[in-house]
């Protein structure tokens, strides 16, 4: 298990990153210029579709001001500050990465929202927080490094109320082996996909009932075809975050969305009360 945390951490080093993303973000003014989250968004939203996934994903969970959300693998932070700005809400990431953390507050020190938003550096098979938390838990693209489901979803349900809402945009397998390498590995060494069948009853058997459920894999279909005829993408990007090989990690996701190697699955669960 050591061993596949060390590679999921390597996938993601990003040595260095917070000083990359000041020498970019000075393009968009200097450093005592307060920045928007939407300002961010080509660089800080780490998962298939970015903002507007991450916008329908909050709305299907019912996000409202008054809430505490956590959001698990939260990268350098862009869910959590949109998620912030729009509902007024708490937020709190986790991340396995250093680097992601150290950036994630960086970026939330420039959008002004270091007194609602923080971030922490762990494991999501150890969330650092006591039982029953949080009202909202949110996960995207992050289940796809995680090797043991069953503990990842139990430490979903263990950090949120009873009631609470666990939404989850993540990559599925179709049956067929990815072509690598991908946005979340570059080897299959680091790569833990399940099926859409499969997904769905590790996360019931961790204490959640279903909500919403939908295969969104032709609405991705779609924002990677449309993607492909815009050309570059704006600077800064996600180049920034994951190296100069993101543009060939991002063309292997959309040739496997488009042979129907992989499918994208948006979802809501319930956290059920206990030994139901």
């Amino acid at each position: 298990m050591s061993d596949v945390l060390d590679g999921v951490r390597d996938h993601y080093r990003a040595t260095g990153l917070t000083e990359r993303l000041k020498t970019v973000l000075a393009v968009l003014g200097p450093e005592d210029q307060q920045l928007t989250p939407q300002q961010l968004g080509a660089l800080d939203q780490f998962h298939t579709r970015g903002l507007a996934a991450t916008a329908e994903l909050a709305k299907l969970a019912g996000i409202t001001a008054d809430m505490s959300v956590l959001d698990v693998g939260s990268g350098v932070g862009g869910p959590a500050r949109f998620l912030a700005a729009t509902y007024g809400c708490r937020v709190t990431g986790v991340d396995l990465s250093e680097p992601f953390v150290d950036a994630a507050r960086y970026l939330t020190q420039r959008t002004g929202q270091s007194e609602q938003v923080s971030f922490h550096t762990a494991s999501a098979l150890e969330l650092p927080f006591d039982d029953g938390r949080f009202d909202v838990v949110l996960l995207q693209h992050v289940a796809m490094n995680i090797s043991d489901r069953a503990q990842l979803y139990r430490e979903i349900r263990r950090v949120l109320k009873t009631g609470g809402k666990f939404a989850t945009f993540d990559v599925i397998s179709n049956g067929s082996e990815p072509h690598y390498p991908v946005p979340w590995a570059r080897t299959p060494a680091t790569s833990f996909l399940l099926t859409i069948t499969a997904t769905q009853e590790a996360i019931e058997q961790a204490g959640f009932r279903t909500l919403a459920w939908q295969d969104d894999t032709e609405t991705a279909k779609a924002w990677i075809a449309q993607l492909r005829a815009s050309g570059p993408p704006p600077s800064p990007n996600l180049s920034v975050v994951m190296g100069t090989d993101f543009a060939q990690l991002a063309n292997n996701l959309g040739r496997n969305l488009m042979e129907g190697r992989l499918g994208i699955l948006t979802a809501v669960f319930e956290a059920a009360p206990a030994n139901t």
